[in-house]
């Protein structure tokens, strides 16, 4: 029985009062096991167009250029490229998503022969494609926005945490000695000791 149990669920033992024991959500284990890399600003920004670039071509040849697909593509390659990138560079997600975006309406833009054909059939495509930019663009930001307060967060409490642990950790400073009192005739030297004096 208690193998069974081992086997349909992972448990863990909460810290606490109770000892109580908790299972973990199948969901919080598969994210676990997900890729978590941490990609620069430009590592983002060639990420995603890249994998849009190389997903509009696959739609170009398996697809006929579908909007549909392109633009449903288009939103997890956003949540991906915003959860990827690393703290620092959160506030370039929702800048480098629609640059993606127009690099990868290139191939499936259906331009004819020429630059100002070629030109003028992508800024139609962007026009076409604006409601899939905006949407790609919004999860981006939501997700970057939500990343930093997050981020700001944990790095509240750490300070916190490693504030009081700092205080905590100083050793009580020793109290103040008092000044030893002066015994009468204690800095007197021995030789001139007062003698009794002789009764008369």
């Amino acid at each position: 029985m208690q193998g069974a149990f081992g086997e349909s669920a992972t448990v863990y033992r909460a810290g606490g009062s109770g000892g109580r024991v908790r299972a973990v959500p199948p969901v919080l284990l598969a994210l676990r096991r997900f890729p978590n890399p941490r990609l620069t600003g430009i590592g983002a920004g060639l990420f995603a167009a890249l994998t849009m670039f190389v997903l509009a071509c696959l739609d170009r040849l398996l697809f006929d250029s579908s909007e549909l697909v392109y633009g449903l593509l288009f939103l997890p390659v956003s949540a991906l490229t915003a959860l990827w990138v690393r703290p620092a560079d959160l506030v370039t997600a929702p800048i480098s998503v629609p640059i993606a975006f127009a690099v990868g309406v290139f191939p499936i833009s259906g331009g004819s022969e020429g630059f100002g054909g070629q030109v003028m059939a992508l800024v139609t495509a962007l026009a076409v494609h604006a409601g899939w930019l905006y949407g790609g663009t919004l999860i981006a930001g939501l997700i970057a926005s939500v990343r930093k307060v997050l981020h700001m967060r944990a790095r509240q409490r750490y300070l916190l945490a490693h504030g009081r642990t700092g205080g905590a950790e100083k050793a009580p400073r020793p109290a103040p000695r008092e000044p030893k009192k002066k015994v009468a005739g204690a800095g007197a030297p021995a030789g001139r000791a007062e003698r009794p004096r002789a009764s008369r």
